[in-house]
């Protein structure tokens, strides 16, 4: 297959959609992020990456704390209204609906409606470019029951927003399972 060379880009072009939650001046305030990831096991730590400028970010430093919802494809305007408009000018959380909790991290706002819900000390925040990465030590996980099977979170069951960032950019739910993860590649052992 012939390869073309293109501007450089990280090409990492499917990320779960979560919502990012913070506190500012008194209000729970939420924004779509795209680049999230797990950061380390142990001790649990997810990274997150927003633009400084963002007024969830804010919250993030003034409180040390901040969460990180799940929402499932049901909730996808939500989420994408999240990312087009600024807390600053606007209470997401009611225009969304979203009915927020809290666990022991009271600037952790939590989203009700999202099937995974994640409450993080900032541990970290590491000025990149264009974005700053901001790493959290996961303190308190929740899930909707019906999104766990046997004591193991169902990812299918959660249906994640995926967010593909192609040409042209799109919105997914999660497709057919290809192979079972530490298993597939054991039939090429046997070669």
């Amino acid at each position: 297959m012939a390869k073309i060379q293109i501007a450089p880009d990280s090409v990492m072009s499917v990320n779960p959609v979560v919502l990012a939650g913070s506190v500012v001046n008194g209000k729970p305030t939420f924004m779509a992020v795209a680049w999230c990831s797990v950061a380390d096991m142990s001790p649990p730590m997810i990274v997150i990456a927003i633009h400084p400028s963002r007024y969830t970010m804010k919250g993030i430093e003034a409180n040390k704390e901040f969460s990180i919802n799940t929402p499932s494809v049901d909730l996808v305007k939500e989420a994408d209204f999240c990312g087009l408009i600024s807390g600053s000018r606007i209470d997401k959380t009611a225009v969304c609906g979203f009915k927020v909790f809290y666990g022991k991290l009271k600037a952790a706002p939590l989203i009700e409606q999202c099937p995974v819900n994640v409450a993080c000390k900032l541990e970290k925040i590491v000025n990149l470019g264009s974005h700053s990465m901001v790493i959290g030590r996961v303190e308190e996980t929740y899930l909707n029951d019906d999104c766990v099977i046997e004591g193991e979170v169902a990812v299918r069951k959660i249906n994640p927003i995926i967010f593909a960032d192609g040409q042209p950019p799109e919105y997914c739910a999660l497709g057919k399972n290809v192979g079972s993860p530490f298993e597939i590649g054991n039939a090429l052992k046997k070669k």
